[in-house]
């Protein structure tokens, strides 16, 4: 029995953990310098307290997706060296430079504008440059490697950092994987000398051959499943905990939830969970009788999710626990180290990283294994 903390659900943290995730990437990254990237609210876990433990932990380079979520790590950790994955937003140059942000540039109107604010100020402020490697999604393309560097020498600038981006890093033996390699190969041998990062959290448990000079774990520092088919070996760091509301009867042939589309076969003990989809428990997660839905963990035993998840409540049945059933104001086990994110994802037919950039629910927030981290 895990109690919850106050009137609500508990999401508790371990802080302690993360730092530990990072350590353990740290030491099989080897060479390469091991940032961390903390966007979506640090997947979910709070931007803010995530960036200081990761500091503590040892991580100096932080990647976000946008300049708030920048600034929030600045106002974090005041010494970090912050690459923004958006890129340069038109006309908000001066901020990045006032808060010390690396925009990642990733097409030639960015490049133009970072480059003349440069010039106006007499000043080579840093940025990373992003080329698309195979994905379509943010980077200049592969026959603007020339144009780019043409303008850089022209002006004397050297970027930060070039990247890209795998996009079948979770399938290490995919072939994508060796073709974005050889051609992110061709694209940082026209930038001699300068830092090179590939590798996102798959990436850097794929092999070496990936990391160059940074690699940039997400997922995996948070506990989530990074590479598909493997076992994971990350500590889990998010536990969610929610309310047990009621233990009620149902009796075979009734019907639990909207759209009845879940019929009892024998007689049953439902538990009524305080958690609905607008507290980030994915629809999905809903079980039929033709298809079985998530899980969640009470009293020592993983119980089943019956019916459609609505709003606010969440079925379980909790029958299989004969009479060792539930009161009213324990809590049940969402995720955690009994139901791994993955595991609870996988019934949802989706992915640990959408669960938990899915945590903005009407529950408590605790930070806990502080102790673990250095003064």
């Amino acid at each position: 029995m895990t109690p919850t903390s106050g009137l609500g659900g508990q999401l508790s943290i371990d802080l302690g953990a993360l730092a530990r995730n990072w350590r353990a990437l740290d030491k099989v990254s080897a060479g390469a310098l091991t940032a961390a990237v903390v966007k979506a609210d640090a997947y979910g876990t709070g931007i803010d307290m995530a960036s200081k433990a990761l500091h503590a932990a040892g991580a100096r380079f932080f990647f976000v997706a946008t300049p708030d979520e920048g600034m929030a790590v600045r106002a974090a950790v005041p010494d970090a060296h912050i690459f923004v994955l958006y890129g340069l937003y038109p006309g908000a140059a001066n901020l990045y430079i006032r808060q010390n942000l690396m925009p990642v540039l990733s097409s030639i109107p960015m490049l133009e504008e970072w480059l003349a604010k440069c010039v106006e100020r007499n000043e080579a402020y840093p940025a990373g440059f992003h080329f698309d490697t195979g994905i379509n999604r943010l980077g200049f393309r592969l026959s603007e490697a020339g144009q780019v560097r043409e303008r850089i020498e022209r002006l004397g600038y050297a970027p930060q950092m070039v990247m890209s981006h795998l996009a079948c890093a979770d399938q290490p033996n995919h072939e994508k994987n060796r073709t974005q390699l050889a051609l992110f190969g061709s694209v940082i041998s026209q930038f001699p000398g300068i830092p090179a990062s590939l590798a996102n959290s798959a990436g850097l448990m794929t092999g070496r051959d990936y990391h160059f000079q940074m690699v940039r774990p997400g997922i995996a520092l948070f506990g989530g499943r990074a590479v598909s088919g493997r076992k994971n070996p990350m500590a889990p760091v998010v536990t969610l905990h929610v309310p047990i509301l009621q233990i009620t009867d149902g009796r075979i042939g009734e019907t639990v939830g909207y759209g009845a589309n879940y019929t009892l076969n024998r007689t049953s003990k439902l538990a009524v969970l305080g958690y609905g989809y607008a507290d980030g428990l994915l629809r999905s997660l809903s079980g039929s009788n033709s298809r079985p839905g998530g899980k969640v963990f009470i009293r020592g035993r993983v119980c089943p999710i019956i019916g459609r998840i609505s709003m606010d409540l969440t079925i379980v049945d909790v029958t299989d626990l004969g009479g060792d059933l539930p009161s009213p104001g324990e809590g049940a086990e969402v995720f955690g180290p009994n139901v791994s994110v993955d595991d609870q994802a996988d019934a949802g037919g989706t992915i640990g990283y959408e669960l938990l950039t899915s945590l903005k629910g009407r529950y408590s927030r605790n930070y806990v294994g502080t102790g673990e981290l250095p003064e």
